[in-house]
């Protein structure tokens, strides 16, 4: 440890399960890095559903993980646990985290950080680790999408859906993506969308049979779950694959299997929290190769919608929950340089 850190710093704790306002500010001791991690002066956190399920009381931290929420941020490494020789006191990093976020330092496993890219600032890194791994791991390793096969995300003005459209879009596929209101189209067309259904108005299964001529799509991304399963299997292609990463209208349905036979159908799915770190620092590696150039050219880029103090962590999760933003919402936790 280097001898000008705090004892203490400022940190957002979950005072108990409930709605957003049970996020307080408070004191706590600087963590200090154990062997293989870094510890990181924050400099912005991103904001995200598991961290309002945390703070619900329904998506407790895994063993030995910060009671802290925060799965990401970005920042400057400023101590080196035992045995971390890929980074230097003074790097600028993105990390993932399993939690701990929301304060002034975190610690974080050496092989989940990631340089800040060239031309982001490290409001804009913050923004990144969390769905860049989510849709990583499981639209292109589980997923197995490939150049010219067609996606459909549901949530396309998420953070994981407006991370999916450019990046399978990137890397030469269709991308078709659902939203719950007009406001939400433009913004998924500009990001590179071909076809945006607003599911109030139009039925998503109708609209990929119409634009696919009847084939249905290669892979989807699902967040919801529920009743959307069996529609899912309806809108997927021969040997399609569907991928679950979150159940927001319930983990428990009644199917139909019968087209996962006749269409040979992959149902799938994955949560990155609970997971060594021997599974992240490979898709750490994959972003790094495949990803990274494309968010220093320009051609991706992290899509922000509202920044928020760190103490005002409370007002960002409201928003989150009002599901009116399009992107990340992030945290600012240092004073932007």
């Amino acid at each position: 440890m280097i001898s000008t850190l705090p004892e203490a710093m400022t940190a957002i704790e979950i005072t108990e399960p409930g709605g957003p306002e049970k996020l307080v500010p408070t004191r706590r001791p600087v963590p200090q890095p154990a062997s293989g991690e870094v510890l990181i002066q924050v400099a912005a956190a991103g904001v995200n559903r598991p961290d309002c399920l945390q703070r619900q009381g329904s998506y407790p931290p895994p063993p030995g993980a910060s009671d802290l929420p925060g799965l990401e941020v970005a920042g400057t490494v400023v101590a080196l646990g035992e045995g971390v020789t890929d980074w230097r006191i003074g790097d600028a990093v993105c990390a993932l985290l399993t939690g701990g976020g929301y304060a002034e330092y975190c610690a974080a496993p050496a092989p989940q950080c990631l340089p800040v890219p060239a031309g982001l600032t490290l409001q804009q890194a913050a923004a990144l680790p969390e769905t860049f791994f989510t849709v990583w791991s499981n639209v292109f390793d589980r997923a197995r999408l490939q150049p010219s096969e067609s996606l459909l995300v549901h949530g396309g003005a998420s953070g994981i859906g407006v991370t999916a459209i450019q990046l399978a879009k990137a890397l030469g596929s269709r991308v078709f993506v659902t939203v719950g209101g007009g406001e939400k189209v433009q913004p998924c067309l500009d990001l590179g969308a071909e076809r945006v259904i607003n599911y109030r108005e139009e039925d998503f299964v109708q609209v990929i049979k119409e634009v696919t001529n009847s084939k249905g799509v290669d892979v989807i991304l699902d967040m919801v779950g529920g009743d959307y399963v069996q529609r899912n299997l309806s809108a997927l292609a021969v040997e399609g694959r569907l991928v679950f990463i979150a159940f927001l209208r319930g983990a428990k349905v009644e199917l139909n299997l019968a087209p996962v036979m006749m269409k040979r159908l992959t149902i799938t799915g994955s949560t990155l929290r609970a997971r060594p770190v021997a599974h992240k620092a490979p898709i750490a590696r994959a972003l790094r190769e495949t990803v990274w150039p494309l968010l220093a050219s320009g051609t991706i880029r992290p899509i922000i919608d509202r920044v928020f103090p760190l103490t005002e962590a409370a007002a960002a999760h409201a928003l989150m929950e009002s599901n009116r933003h399009v992107g990340k919402l992030v945290l600012q936790v240092a004073p932007a340089s």
